[in-house]
């Protein structure tokens, strides 16, 4: 078989398939665990309003009552500047010395609402939000949806960037295939010639080509994935211990976008082997 009869320059076919699919895939899972991830937080959307040091607790309940009346409003949760700084306190314990011994309350006093992610266009949101912005109560509202805005923007440059690197690479891919199947047609233009001569058709002559550009093509996809699931399994087997570890190891890709990336090793493979096919005469 040509395949293992030459297969120093195949090697270099497969690797040029894997590593283009590699990162295609890389750029996949990234994107996909963003996008996983965008969701999850669009369901626990909500909106902290942070009122001035010197709110009272009857005023922060009023406050709160209120605000359970806005439109999609699913929660309203009161924190007291008390509760606040023994928050701080629990999630930040290197940094718990920064609040403590104030004679008042360093950190604010504030409302946690829930919003439905359902009901992301609700009417008079923003006009409401605006209202709460101006009241002389409040020093900040702090709204989820703009910084999700701005992560969805994040995902859909990282799938884009993705989309033009691997179409790039797997250009190069398809020529590398190309000329490796053209190389092997050539070495074997005498045994074609006798061919031809005994009566052989084209489909028959040429379809051993193809089978190669295709093999090819459906073992660069295999070694992209598997390497793909590798470097997946050393990520989550080194812990959760930056956001990007932890992005990238909520879950592999699907089944079916594995065998996506494998078929279109093997599609690549074999269009690199029609094409040059095309332009040569065995």
């Amino acid at each position: 078989m040509n395949l293992l009869r030459s297969w120093k320059v195949s090697l270099l076919a497969v690797l040029t398939i894997a590593v283009s699919l590699f990162i295609g895939g890389a750029f996949l899972l990234v994107s996909g665990n963003l996008s996983a991830s965008v969701e999850r937080w669009r369901g626990e959307m909500r909106v902290v309003i942070y009122l001035r040091p010197e709110t009272a607790d009857a005023d922060l309940r009023r406050l709160a009552a209120e605000a359970a009346r806005g439109p999609a409003v699913t929660s309203v949760e009161p924190v007291t500047a008390a509760a606040a700084r023994k928050r701080f306190q629990e999630v930040f314990p290197s940094l718990s010395n920064l609040v403590a011994g104030w004679q008042d309350e360093p950190l604010p006093a504030s409302l946690e609402i829930g919003l439905d992610p359902r009901a992301t266009g609700a009417p008079g949101r923003e006009a409401w939000l605006a209202g709460w912005r101006k009241r002389p109560e409040v020093t900040l509202v702090d709204d989820d949806r703009e910084w999700l805005g701005q992560l969805e923007t994040v995902v859909a440059v990282v799938r884009a960037v993705g989309l033009a690197l691997v179409a790039g690479l797997l250009g190069a891919a398809i020529f590398t295939i190309a000329s490796v199947i053209r190389l092997t047609a050539y070495l074997h233009h005498q045994e074609t010639e006798v061919m031809r001569l005994v009566g052989a058709t084209e489909f028959f002559i040429r379809g051993p080509f193809y089978v190669e550009g295709l093999l090819q093509g459906l073992i660069g996809g295999l070694v992209a994935s598997g390497a793909l699931y590798g470097v997946y399994q050393a990520v989550h087997a080194r812990g959760q211990g930056s956001l990007f570890s932890t992005i990238l190891t909520l879950g592999f890709l699907p089944l079916r976008q594995v065998a996506f990336l494998v078929l279109l090793g093997g599609a690549a493979g074999l269009f690199g082997a029609v094409a040059s096919l095309r332009r040569e005469a065995l």
